[in-house]
């Protein structure tokens, strides 16, 4: 499949009225194990889990040169779509984008560390035209940290703030303005009225509202971050627990690698 095809679905799959399910993945292996699900549709790496994967903390500490070598070996070693984390573009939105399509993504997360609006909005700006001068296909799923920065803030000029930015990078062209932090219902409820549905993106965490509530309430995408990562490694401590304990690996292991 050409990779203006996989933009195109990769696009499609947001606009349709089913909620598009995420499962994020940080290397290979991960990533061909999900992909050979038949449920599996795309792909979305995780950068906090990419940057653990090699021994760096979350945020632009991992090189960009050695994060999208990996991004890369996905993108080569699946049929479906990708979507990368790109975190906040690494210093210049547009420049990042094309290097990412120049490896085979079609869409990618860009959040905006909660900095200032007109600041934020450009880097959304940027990355949207470089994937126009590409001609490629781009889901651009703009993040927000405001909600996750919010400390003591009032919840509700927060979410006033969530909405402006999710109103300006949506204008920008922006397929999907992406939420992450603990949302109720009634807060997805009223991002939605505000933004329209098939608009907003969500993370998917302990205690959060179910996926078909979500796709009721007409949220487009959900993803999980770090979290899959986070189940593997739970399941692998609690084996070797296990083991160091006299016990044996559990029954039902598949060999996937």
């Amino acid at each position: 499949m050409s990779i203006e095809a996989r933009g195109r679905t990769l696009v499609d799959l947001h606009a349709a009225p089913e909620l598009l399910r995420l499962v994020n993945v940080w290397d290979v292996v991960s990533a061909t194990t999900i992909a050979a699900l038949p449920e599996t549709r795309a792909l979305a790496t995780a950068s906090h889990s990419i940057a653990a994967l090699f021994g760096y903390e979350d945020g632009e500490r991992i090189p960009l040169e050695l994060h999208l070598s990996m991004i890369e070996r996905i993108v080569a070693a699946v049929e479906v779509p990708v979507s990368a984390d790109l975190e906040a573009g690494y210093g210049d939105a547009g420049e990042t984008v094309r290097l990412a399509i120049g490896i085979g993504v079609v869409g990618a997360n860009l959040e905006d560390q909660a900095k200032p609006l007109p600041e934020a909005l450009r880097a959304v700006e940027k990355a949207v035209e470089a994937a126009e001068e590409e001609a490629v296909p781009f889901a651009l799923n703009a993040r927000t940290d405001v909600l996750l920065r919010a400390g003591d803030r009032d919840r509700r000029a927060v979410l006033a703030d969530v909405i402006e930015r999710g109103r300006a990078y949506l204008d920008a062209g922006a397929t999907c303005f992406f939420v992450p932090g603990r949302l109720q219902e009634s807060d997805v409820e009223e991002l939605v009225a505000a933004l329209g549905r098939g608009r907003i993106s969500v993370i998917g965490a302990p205690g959060s509202p179910a996926p078909a509530r979500l796709e009721e309430l007409g949220v487009a995408r959900l993803s999980y971050g770090p979290w899959t990562q986070r189940v593997a490694l739970t399941a692998l401590q609690e084996t070797a627990s296990e083991l160091y304990a006299g016990g044996a690996l559990p029954d039902g292991t598949r060999v996937l690698n």
